[in-house]
C-alpha cells in the first residue's frame, strides 16, 4: 500500500471523528443568549478536543512525510491510534456533560494518554520500516515526556479536582498547538 492511501484513509478518520463530535452539540431550548449557559462546559470540551483533532491531524501529516515503505508494522500502529482517536466524542460528550465529574475526566485523560501512547508507537514502526530521518528529527522527545506526564497528573487529579485535571488537558493541547516543527523543518514546510 503506498503512503498516500494511508494518509487518506487516516484524513477521512479525522474528518468523520470531528464531524461526530460536532453534532453531538445540541440547539439550547431557548432563544437568548442566557441559554447559552448551561452549554458552556460542552463547548469548551468540544473546542479542546477538536483542538487535539487539529494536532494530531497535522502531526500525522507531517510524520506520514518520512514513511518510505508502508509495512504492516505501520498500518496496525496507524489503526491503532486511530483507534484511540475515534474514542474523542465519546469523552469529549461525557466530560462536557458531566465537567464537575472525576470519572469522565480521568478516562478523557485515558484516551489522551493512551493516543499519545500510540502516536509513538507510530513512530517507532515508521523508523523501524526505514525512517531514519524520523529517528533523528524526534531526538528525545522533551514535548512528548511532558505531555505523558502531566496526562498521568491530570488523570490522578481528576479524583482530587477534575477542574484541575481538565486545565492540564487543555495546557498539553497549548503544548502542542504549534505544529511539531521537529519534522516539518525535514522537508522545508
Amino acid at each position: 500500500m503506498g503512503k498516500g492511501r494511508l494518509e487518506a484513509f487516516s484524513d477521512g478518520v479525522l474528518a468523520i471523528i470531528i464531524t461526530i463530535m460536532v453534532l453531538e452539540l445540541k440547539v439550547p431550548h431557548g432563544d437568548d443568549l442566557a441559554s447559552l449557559a448551561p452549554m458552556c462546559p460542552v463547548f469548551v470540551a468540544y473546542v479542546v478536543s477538536f483542538l487535539y483533532v487539529a494536532i494530531y491531524w497535522n502531526n500525522h501529516h507531517h510524520l506520514l512525510h518520512t514513511v518510505k515503505t508502508v509495512t504492516p508494522s505501520v498500518m496496525w500502529a496507524n489503526m491503532f491510534l486511530l483507534f484511540w482517536l475515534s474514542l474523542f466524542p465519546f469523552v469529549t460528550d461525557w466530560v462536557g456533560e458531566h465537567p464537575h465529574s472525576s470519572w469522565p475526566a480521568a478516562m478523557y485523560g485515558v484516551v489522551l494518554f493512551l493516543a499519545g501512547v500510540a502516536y509513538l508507537i507510530l513512530e517507532r514502526a515508521i523508523i523501524a520500516g526505514g525512517g531514519g530521518v524520523l529517528a533523528e528529527a524526534v531526538g528525545a522527545d522533551l514535548k512528548g515526556k511532558i505531555s505523558a506526564a502531566t496526562y498521568a497528573m491530570g488523570i490522578g487529579t481528576a479524583f482530587l479536582n477534575p477542574w484541575i485535571s481538565e486545565a492540564l488537558f487543555a495546557a498539553v493541547a497549548l503544548l502542542w498547538i504549534v505544529p511539531d516543527r521537529r519534522i516539518a523543518r525535514l522537508f522545508g514546510e
